[in-house]
């Protein structure tokens, strides 16, 4: 485990989709991967996590944790790892700016990069940890898009740590393949996890 951890939300998701919350949340539902065994080993992380003294990292706005809690319901498992981190005090707060539209802003060239507008506050979160002591990561599972940003994003002195790497870097290949011979010019910029890249993610 590092230090800190910037935590996609669709970790939490397929956590929480397997454990034993009493009440499903809807988003639960198509979220990537599908396979229970998949989702148990995303749990499995985030079980290490909660139990770990690596601490969350979180915008001082509140904007990822507006995320969460859009996402997930209150007895959601990923929440539950939240509110014990915040109240723990195993949370660090980073300053993150934001845009008129509400989206975060990422230092050039990564605007161009980071197609996905609800994923940047969680890139200049993890840019702004950097500054911290010790180390950090984005810790992410069936959001391939990461993968697709990891060159540019290591540039930067970002780690990345795919939790289920033998799942999503295959997986993030053959989605390569298929937009390359399938949609030639295709280049998204959808501005929410509606995209064509996560409607792929979930959908095929």
């Amino acid at each position: 485990m590092k230090n800190r951890y910037v935590v996609d939300t669709n970790v939490l998701i397929a956590a929480s989709a397997v454990s034993d919350s009493p009440l499903p949340h809807p988003q639960h539902a198509d979220v990537t991967p599908l396979e229970d065994e998949l989702r148990r080993q995303i749990l499995q992380w985030v079980e290490a996590f909660a139990e770990s003294d690596a601490h969350l990292v979180l915008d001082e706005a509140g904007e990822i944790e507006k995320e969460y809690h859009h996402k997930l319901g209150y007895n959601d498992y990923g929440l539950q790892v939240v509110r014990d981190k915040r109240e723990s005090g195993k949370v660090d707060r980073v300053l993150v700016e934001y845009d008129t539209d509400g989206n975060g802003i990422v230092p050039q060239p990564l605007d161009e990069t980071v197609h996905d507008l609800a994923d940047r506050k969680m890139v200049a979160a993890a840019i702004a940890a950097l500054s911290l002591p010790g180390t950090s990561a984005v810790a992410f599972a069936g959001d391939t898009d990461w993968h697709d940003w990891e060159p540019q994003l290591i540039q930067t002195g970002l780690t990345l740590e795919p939790i289920i790497e033998k799942w999503s870097r295959p997986r993030h290949a053959e989605k390569l393949q298929r937009h390359n011979h399938g949609h030639p010019h295709s280049h998204s910029h959808g501005n929410s996890h509606g995209n064509l890249h996560d409607q792929d993610k979930r959908h095929d």
